[in-house]
């Protein structure tokens, strides 16, 4: 008998949950809560065999960071995860999570009925792993996204102001915003994130690179001009192409 802990937020489906897996005579819910903080407490007084949990949790955790912390303390403690989350943030969460057994997870539309559920827990508390495969396109197109990112080439002062600089900030709107003492740190900072994105050559006047650095930021990727003025992008597998084909 699986002693299985449940953290869902939704009573409704919490008590649906627990009816419906004691109802396969291979589990017993041995603790429930709404919260990550909450199982966290409660695993850490009664580990129980495996934990099921939806990833938008009440409270402050998600159910990502919640099994983070729940790892933290208890290794490997086998959680199967559902969700109907879409968001790019927690693919990515889950992602830099570094869960690499003991686990599964699924979308809760395609899974969430209790003889799919039981055979996930059988599975996880084994070691044995599996992910959704629409879940496991998302968290590629997320990994994607972000490797291919032009923010991932600066360092967080300089996203920040990069952000700003495509919302038409001036140096000195930046400074107050962001908090510096001289307003001339953001024309270093600029400089650098020119150079990050290869828009700083010598033939390139700063007003040139600053707006060309706002497209940037607008479309996600990075872009080439040649001397033609021509814009190219890159795409995902990391290939130039005329942006007006992209």
């Amino acid at each position: 008998m699986l002693r299985v802990m449940l953290v869902e937020d939704s009573r409704p489906l919490r008590e649906a949950l627990i009816a419906g897996l004691e109802q396969s005579a291979q589990v017993t819910v041995v603790a429930q809560t709404e919260r990550g903080e909450a199982a966290l407490e409660q695993c850490l007084a009664d580990p129980p065999d495996v934990v099921l949990m939806d990833v938008g949790l009440a409270g402050e955790m998600n159910g990502i960071q919640a099994a983070v912390a729940l790892r933290r303390e208890l290794p490997r403690l086998p959680v199967v995860f559902y969700s109907i989350q879409d968001d790019d943030e927690y693919f990515r969460a889950f992602r830099q999570a570094g869960i690499l057994s003991h686990y599964a997870y699924v979308r809760k539309s395609n899974y969430l009925l209790p003889a799919m559920i039981v055979p996930l827990l059988r599975d996880a508390v084994a070691g044995r792993s599996f992910i959704d495969p629409e879940i496991e396109a998302r968290v590629q197109e997320v990994r994607l996204k972000d490797e291919f990112s032009p923010m991932s080439l600066l360092e967080p002062t300089e996203q920040a102001v990069a952000a700003l600089l495509a919302q038409g900030l001036s140096n000195e709107q930046i400074a107050a915003r962001l908090g510096f003492h001289d307003k001339r740190s953001v024309s270093r900072v600029n400089g650098q994130i020119y150079t990050a994105w290869a828009l700083g050559d010598t033939t390139t006047d700063e007003k040139v690179a600053r707006t060309r650095a706002s497209l940037v930021v607008r479309a996600g990727r990075l872009i080439q001009w040649r001397t033609d003025g021509s814009a190219w992008v890159q795409d995902e597998r990391g290939a130039w192409l005329p942006w007006e084909s992209a």
